[in-house]
């Protein structure tokens, strides 16, 4: 390979985040940037798990009091679907709404952000799925104006162009996309965290950590997402077992939540063979997406670990391992999953193997299958599949 092609080879399209408002307290912001951006009637989208919170009426107070409109859509599953977006859709036109506020988890976030894009459309949802060319679809002036404000520190779909929505006729999670989609505005809060239980903590921190983990060893060139996914997975390893033994340490949350939108950040770059996977027994099983990617996670590096050892190794140094070796790194990652109260199997969460072959073709079609750093058959999914079922 002479120089040119060499140089060739270290090229590609870099995209980053938006305008973040961070810390404690920022909640509290929301109305006023709202007047700031003339947004008088924002629809708030948020799932059914915490609409009756205290920190969502106060919410709802705080735009009374600022003189400003607020409505409520609340119908979101935790795997959101095509009927919940085309209901928020109904729900905003209805209201005469100029944006969305997009509270809550990924599944409310990526609710919110498509709600936004189909609020000004004349196609259906699935026209705008993640193939080719068609975000070229999109009537750029009808998607109204986004205000993300996460609630866990996970997805980090408060910076992503993109929404994941289930397609209930195909059984398929389906990537939507568009430029746009991404919000205008991030509120990140770390107080919002605070309620999260310990388990729903852990299963989104580790999804946080696959993110960065599956976007360093990508083999796309992106140095910058390389740098930002090897300081995400410090932080998370730093700070998740924290902040699930200790949920009040807004130290612990604060720096969870910054991970989580480092690792959304990071990706990108690319995904790989654990969301590849993730993807469809989310469809099919309506499972957590959080708690796959961290079940699933020590199967996928064992198929990759011949070809990203060396990324490993750099990682466990990085993280200041004991033993710095791509075993070493497995070895913690097993631990770790352990002491975080991660299930080892998929049978744990009650997934059978009935289904094996159809979920390995599902897996190689899937958009993040073309980020792993090992091209893998749909017979490899499979057998990874079976192997992470137990």
């Amino acid at each position: 390979m002479n120089n040119k092609s060499k140089a060739d080879v270290l090229s590609g399209t870099w995209n980053y985040p938006t305008s973040m408002i961070f810390g404690v307290d920022a909640v509290l912001r929301v109305p006023d940037l709202c007047k700031e951006q003339g947004l008088m009637n924002p629809l708030l989208v948020c799932d059914r798990g915490i609409v009756d919170l205290p920190f969502v009426h106060s919410l709802i107070a705080a735009f009374s009091s600022a003189s400003l409109l607020l409505g409520v859509f609340s119908d979101v599953k935790a795997n959101p679907t095509g009927k919940n977006i085309d209901n928020g859709v109904v729900a905003f036109k209805q209201g005469n709404h100029d944006a969305v506020i997009a509270l809550g988890g990924g599944s409310a976030l990526d609710a919110g952000k498509a709600i936004a894009l189909m609020s000004g459309q004349n196609r259906v949802l699935w026209d705008f799925e993640d193939e080719g060319d068609n975000w070229t679809r999109v009537i750029v002036d009808g998607v109204a104006p986004i205000i993300a404000l996460p609630t866990t520190s996970g997805t980090g779909s408060e910076v992503g162009r993109a929404s994941v929505i289930v397609d209930e006729l195909r059984q398929k999670k389906v990537v939507i996309f568009h430029p746009k989609m991404l919000p205008a505005t991030v509120v990140c809060d770390p107080k919002l965290t605070i309620g999260l239980p310990p388990a729903v903590t852990a299963a989104t921190g580790v999804d946080a950590f696959v993110h960065c983990f599956e976007a360093y060893c990508s083999p796309c060139f992106h140095p910058m997402a390389d740098g930002i996914a090897l300081e995400g997975m410090r932080l998370i390893k730093e700070n998740l077992l924290t902040a699930c033994l200790d949920g009040d340490n807004l130290v612990a949350r604060a720096n969870m939540m910054a991970a989580s939108s480092m690792g959304a950040t990071a990706f990108q770059k690319g995904l790989g063979a654990v969301h590849a996977l993730a993807h469809p027994l989310g469809a099919i099983f309506d499972k957590h997406h959080g708690l796959l990617n961290a079940i699933l996670l020590p199967f996928v590096i064992q198929r990759n670990v011949t070809v990203i050892s060396s990324k490993l190794e750099n990682i466990a140094r990085y993280l200041q391992l004991d033993v710095c070796s791509a075993e070493g790194f497995v070895e913690w990652v097993t631990s770790w999953r352990r002491e975080l109260g991660i299930p080892h199997h998929l049978k744990d969460i009650g997934i059978g193997i009935d289904r094996a072959e159809e979920i390995g073709l599902f897996a190689v079609n899937d958009p993040s299958a073309s980020g792993n750093p090992l091209p893998l058959t749909a017979a490899e999914y499979t057998e990874i599949f079976l192997q992470a079922a137990g």
